[in-house]
């Protein structure tokens, strides 16, 4: 497929993803994506959506179509898991989710036939995992990235100072709803013959995210305690739990494979750049405890262990395990499958920043890969006074260099008088 062969709908969808922080580059891949998931009609139609949460109205008048017909075509877009329906008291609020973590997962996150997925997987494997322009625009570009890494908690001591929204335990308690859908990433292999014996039924969405997709059928509703089994039950196949990057209302928790997971693989290739948020905790190695079975270096998912010669004594030289802090996510893994408990965790020397809330984490991104201008001059529409005030709110809390580097995007006069 040439790209000079593309309808007009799909490269101004193509277009529209790209105003995200965390965009798709064009690729022959990506439009053959595009074209298995949307339409050429709803991809124009999605194209003209905003970039902040809307209503059925501002996709009407968007789209210069009457109400009601704008509310079917969202509705439809939402049972495809293309647009995410949000209760915002008592209304339904849509807002388009970016590609990842967004509509390429909710594509795999239930057995569909409507689309055919092992062409859809084998597509997905192509353009992120072949081609390196996706992976590396998502986890290289800017300091703020889209996830975190969370600690496995039965690897926690009582010395550790851990926050509430480090705990796993604490997103599933405190959390309004709950879903659980295919992992997308273990699906995707599935497809190809190449998935590991790891769950496959145990991606887990929370609140707004979890209640959209559960209302239209992608994720099943679960409770809290099933919730917690399966957290069980991924550290049982020594899973990495990765969430969005945020404190407050997280969205979602992937339970990671080294060898299918994008964000290990991503960690595995990119370990030195950090494209995946660590823990604030390293492992540290009792070097007279350990006995170099390997077992940490088999295990870890971003193979930040190694083990080397090691001489104990004069008379003795034998093997010890070594990390390499530099790659290592902190996840605990090796703690809990150390056969000779030669393995703790300690708190780094400096704590691993976290975004409040998801608004304060886009606008980061956004500020980082040039693209702030977006979430405010959205679709050339003026600003209005309570988006305004939202940007600046965040923007305010920014440290003096992200606020100047905010301000020459913009190159706003309103906006250098609040900073000065």
């Amino acid at each position: 497929m040439a790209h000079h062969t593309i309808r007009s709908g799909y490269r101004k969808l193509v277009d529209r993803l790209n105003q995200f922080p965390q965009g798709a580059p064009p690729s022959e891949r990506l439009y053959a994506i595009l074209e298995m998931l949307f339409t050429e009609k709803e991809a124009e139609y999605v194209s003209l959506l905003p970039v902040k949460p809307f209503t059925a109205t501002t996709a009407a008048k968007r789209w210069k179509t009457t109400l009601a017909e704008a509310q079917k075509i969202l509705d439809r877009l939402a049972d495809k898991g293309l647009l995410l329906d949000i209760d915002d008291d008592g209304r339904s609020v849509y807002v388009l989710p970016p590609p990842m973590a967004g509509f390429f997962e909710f594509s795999m996150m239930r057995i569909r036939t409507d689309v055919n997925q092992k062409v859809l997987a084998e597509l997905f494997y192509e353009y992120i995992t072949i081609e390196d322009n996706f992976i590396t625009s998502l986890f290289l570009n800017g300091e703020t990235q889209l996830g975190r890494v969370f600690v496995n908690e039965e690897a926690l001591t009582p010395a550790l100072h851990v926050l509430d929204y480090e705990r796993t335990s604490e997103i599933i308690r405190t959390a309004s709803h709950i879903g659980v859908g295919l992992c997308y990433c273990r699906h995707k292999m599935e497809h190809l013959g190449a998935a590991c014996d790891a769950p496959l039924d145990i991606c887990m969405t929370f609140n707004n995210t979890a209640a959209s997709l559960i209302k239209h059928g992608i994720a099943r509703q679960i409770g809290a305690d099933e919730c917690t089994d399966l957290i069980r039950l991924a550290n049982e196949h020594n899973l990495v739990q990765f969430g969005e990057n945020v404190r407050q209302r997280v969205n979602f928790i992937c339970n990671c494979c080294k060898c299918c997971c994008e964000a290990m693989i991503a960690a595995q290739r990119f370990g030195f750049l950090n494209p995946v948020h660590t823990t604030n905790y390293l492992p540290v190695i009792d070097v007279d405890a350990c006995v170099g079975c390997g077992a940490c270096t088999d295990i870890c998912p971003v193979g930040a262990i190694s083990v080397v010669p090691f001489t104990r004594s004069q008379a003795k030289t034998t093997e010890c395990a070594q990390l390499d802090e530099t790659t290592c996510l902190g996840c605990g893994v090796c703690v809990r499958n150390c056969p000779a408990g030669a393995i703790r965790l300690k708190e780094r020397a400096q704590r691993v920043i976290t975004p409040v809330n998801s608004a304060y984490r886009a606008v980061l991104m956004a500020i980082e890969r040039g693209k702030l201008q977006n979430l405010i001059f959205d679709n050339q529409a003026h600003w209005n006074h309570r988006a305004m005030a939202a940007l600046l709110g965040v923007i305010l809390k920014l440290p003096p260099a992200q606020q100047a580097l905010a301000n020459k995007q913009l190159r706003s006069r309103y906006l250098e008088k609040f900073l000065s």
